[in-house]
């Protein structure tokens, strides 16, 4: 297989358009936009990964919600080639499912911190709720051919914020309320 990346920097992008597949398009496109917060989460999961926690569960669906996000970057390049399914929701819904399920419920909501990896599973919380609004502009504009995609990362998000709290009380953290007036 031919090395796809032999040459990190092109200059084409030096005066604000980058090119997808054959197409120059702005940076500022909503699906330029929309593809680079999808690798900005990425990059905030891998970053979870990296903190080496002790939970490999955690760690291996993590490591495939990577692969799933680099295949539904794939899918925004190539349309016609559906990446994103049912099934992979599905997976998604399931251990969202099964992880909530030992948590203690909420009575309230609660303030997004705790150990660094239960933090940097709120951070990639947001980025991915930024990710989905991202998706709902473009599809507002171009309409999406799968529909799975903004299932998807509503899912997932759902996930990262069980993850987090999973991870907390993994390690005793104490969940702090919202106070409010």
């Amino acid at each position: 297989m031919p090395y796809r990346l032999t040459k990190i920097y092109t200059r084409k992008g030096d005066e604000g358009y980058t090119t997808l597949g054959d197409k120059p398009l702005p940076k500022d496109d909503l699906l330029i936009e929309a593809l680079g917060t999808v690798d900005e989460l990425n990059s905030v999961i891998g970053f979870i990964v990296s903190l080496q926690i002790r939970d490999k569960a955690v760690e291996t669906v993590l490591t495939q919600i990577q692969n799933d996000l680099f295949d539904l970057g794939g899918e925004l390049h190539l349309p016609q080639r559906a990446a994103i399914t049912a099934e992979k929701v599905t997976r998604l819904e399931e251990t969202l499912d099964a992880w909530n399920q030992t948590l203690p419920p909420l009575k309230e909501f609660i303030l997004p911190r705790g150990t660094p990896p239960s933090a940097a599973c709120h951070v990639a919380r947001t980025v991915c709720r930024r990710a989905e609004r991202s998706m709902v502009r473009l599809h507002r504009q171009v309409t999406l051919e799968n529909p799975q995609i903004l299932r998807y990362l509503n899912r997932l998000s759902d996930l990262l914020f069980v993850t987090a709290r999973r991870l907390a009380s993994e390690n005793s953290e104490t969940e702090l309320q919202w106070q409010h007036d």
